[in-house]
């Protein structure tokens, strides 16, 4: 493979949230898996840039910090990563970005799929939890989340979001009604058979690691088997 002349940032521009810049004073586990955040993103600028200039048919990842694998032990070891290893014969081109909502979705990462010139083989999509952190964040996600709908191709993989949280019914729901139309598939992270996070978790306690990571992996495998 040769290099291209893609160029795209899998950095946010946004500062470290306030939450997250507090507890990364206090807390070693946090300040560790926020560290991995820029080389991360770094390797997937270099991976993409060789992606893209590949043949075969191309699966694009767009999302948040879990596609970028942070709290995994390397960069490729998220969901999106060990999610390759079953697609043997798609290029991925990974556009998510570390703290991705919705509005990140519409403003960047569609835009710059858009511009690879090949309609996607595949498109997978987990967002969200991030947009549910603050009431101000909830404040017309309904309407972005009908606008994201709308701008993917048809056939789309996304992920529920995890039962519990304010604004994830609503959330789900859209889904739901979009995928009854045949728009989009659902890979249903609200099934109590992925089991329990024990043994699973980052040392932040919040990101998933390795073994987190692949429990994903195999519930959007299994969505995309069924498409």
């Amino acid at each position: 493979m040769t290099q291209t002349s893609f160029d795209y940032s899998n950095l946010s521009g946004r500062p470290t949230g306030p939450v997250i810049a507090l507890a990364g004073r206090f807390l070693r586990g946090v300040r560790e898996v926020q560290s991995q955040v820029e080389p991360y993103a770094h390797e997937w600028e270099r991976h993409n840039r060789l992606a893209v200039a590949a043949a075969g048919p191309m699966w694009v990842v767009l999302g948040d910090s879990m596609a970028q694998g942070i709290g995994a032990g390397a960069y490729d070891r998220g969901w999106a990563g060990q999610l390759a290893g079953s697609l043997p014969n798609h290029r991925l081109v990974n556009l998510s970005v570390s703290g991705g909502r919705v509005s990140d979705l519409l403003e960047r990462q569609i835009p710059a799929m858009d511009s690879l010139g090949a309609q996607p083989d595949l498109v997978t999509v987990i967002v969200g939890s991030n947009d549910l952190i603050s009431r101000r964040m909830r404040v017309g996600l309904s309407q972005r989340v009908e606008e994201l709908l709308r701008r993917l191709p048809r056939g789309s993989v996304i992920a529920t979001l995890p039962e519990g949280r304010p604004g994830a019914d609503e959330f789900n729901r859209l889904l739901d009604e979009a995928a009854g139309a045949g728009d989009i598939v659902v890979a249903d992270f609200r099934n109590r058979s992925i089991g329990s996070w024990k043994g699973k978790l980052a040392q932040d306690r919040f990101h998933p690691n390795d073994a987190g990571y692949a429990g994903m992996a195999e519930t959007m495998r299994e969505a995309i088997t069924g498409r």
